[in-house]
């Protein structure tokens, strides 16, 4: 189970205010994150297979297949400046 404590430290790690309310709404969500984890980590997985997709039929992943690049024309053309064949932005560095 989480505590307070632990809560309060990982607001901190990622910089957040948190209210009191809040401290106790997270620690019990958190903690009931865990419980639940801790509940699947007894689930005896030893006989299945690991998978990465459930079904089969729905690979997203497409072949790795070469094709031809976009032409530069089609690359640049929604950019709000061009010059030169590249894109045109404000110069952000000072000189001194």
């Amino acid at each position: 189970m989480i505590d307070r404590r632990q809560v309060e430290y990982i607001a901190e790690l990622a910089r957040l205010k948190l209210t009191e309310g809040e401290i106790e709404s997270f620690t019990k969500q958190l903690g009931d994150v865990l419980d639940y984890m801790e509940q699947l980590n007894r689930v005896d997985t030893s006989g299945v297979q690991p998978t990465c997709f459930v079904v089969p039929e729905h690979d997203p992943l497409r072949s790795d297949t070469e094709k031809e690049s976009l032409a530069l024309r089609d690359a640049l053309q929604n950019g709000p400046s061009v010059k030169k064949g590249y894109f045109a932005i404000p110069k952000v560095i000072k000189d001194e």
